[in-house]
């Protein structure tokens, strides 16, 4: 791995979790714990920031020293030591009705949810969980509504399956549509995700790095998905895995291994190598 030459002192590392700080098993590997600790050591703080609900994060991630996080693809914040909820930015119901009836129009057989209760409930319209896989439905607590029901309330994240359709294909379709109010990513799950106008992964690091005092020089993000994207730009230093999607890689500072070969670890041990303030 080149890395370029730090600018700043990195106050504040913002790792995505599945395919970066997680192995493909959803563990943090040893390594990943020790540097995390040695930069913790440091000064550094280690965050998520993650497209995950903040319920659906594992325990190894705080038990590795990772003390926030930013779920829903930036949408809430979250001190993960007290369970504090710092901050939440929803989708207006009018902007995933309007996502809703396009979608309903343009493709036969899609289906919707929507993420309720800072991320611990999913509303879904009848036939949405026959598109779930087993290995998801761990992660789903849903309660069975119909379109209107879903598009009743703000979300944190709207999400849209198809049969036959992948993620990418859904966002392709969306994206003729010419609609605003709302902002729609991938990350590498089986599923569309949508958020509110302008929300990301950068805007809600970028919030937490304003509680914390952290100017968004001072930040390292890494990631591998469509959905990290707008966080490596943003970030002082942007870093995408070796197993990263192209336009991830081609918006990175600088490319790590993959998450399978501690890719994020190494980029943890070379800013604590290279920082200008020579610490250790």
């Amino acid at each position: 791995m080149t890395s370029p030459v730090l600018p700043h002192p990195i106050r504040l590392v913002a790792s995505d979790l599945d395919g970066t700080l997680l192995d493909p098993h959803e563990r943090v590997t040893v390594r990943t714990t020790e540097a995390i600790g040695r930069a913790t050591a440091a000064g550094v703080r280690i965050v998520a920031a993650t497209g995950r609900q903040i319920a659906h994060i594992p325990a190894a991630v705080p038990g590795s020293g990772v003390t926030h996080a930013v779920g829903s693809n930036g949408a809430i914040g979250v001190d993960l030591a007290s369970g504090e909820i710092l901050f939440e930015d929803l989708l207006a119901p009018s902007a995933a009705a309007d996502v809703v009836s396009f979608l309903t129009a343009e493709l036969e057989g899609v289906r919707f949810s929507a993420v309720r209760d800072h991320g611990t409930r999913n509303a879904a319209e009848p036939g949405y969980v026959d598109l779930i896989g087993p290995h998801e439905l761990r992660f789903w607590t849903i309660d069975e509504q119909d379109v209107a029901g879903i598009v009743s309330e703000p979300t944190l994240k709207l999400t849209v399956r198809h049969p036959q359709l992948d993620a990418d294909d859904l966002l392709r379709v969306l994206d003729r549509s010419g609609l605003a109010g709302f902002h729609a990513t991938t990350s590498g799950a089986p599923f569309l995700e949508i958020s509110g106008a302008g929300v990301t992964k950068a805007r809600g690091v970028a919030r937490l790095c304003g509680l914390l005092e952290v100017d968004a020089s001072e930040v390292l993000a890494a990631g591998d998905a469509k959905n990290d994207i707008e966080l490596l730009r943003w970030a002082g230093v942007g870093v995408a895995m070796g197993n990263a999607v192209a336009e991830t890689i081609a918006a990175a500072d600088w490319v790590t291994a993959p998450n399978t070969e501690d890719g994020l670890a190494l980029v943890i041990e070379q800013v604590l190598a290279a920082d200008p303030l020579g610490r250790r």
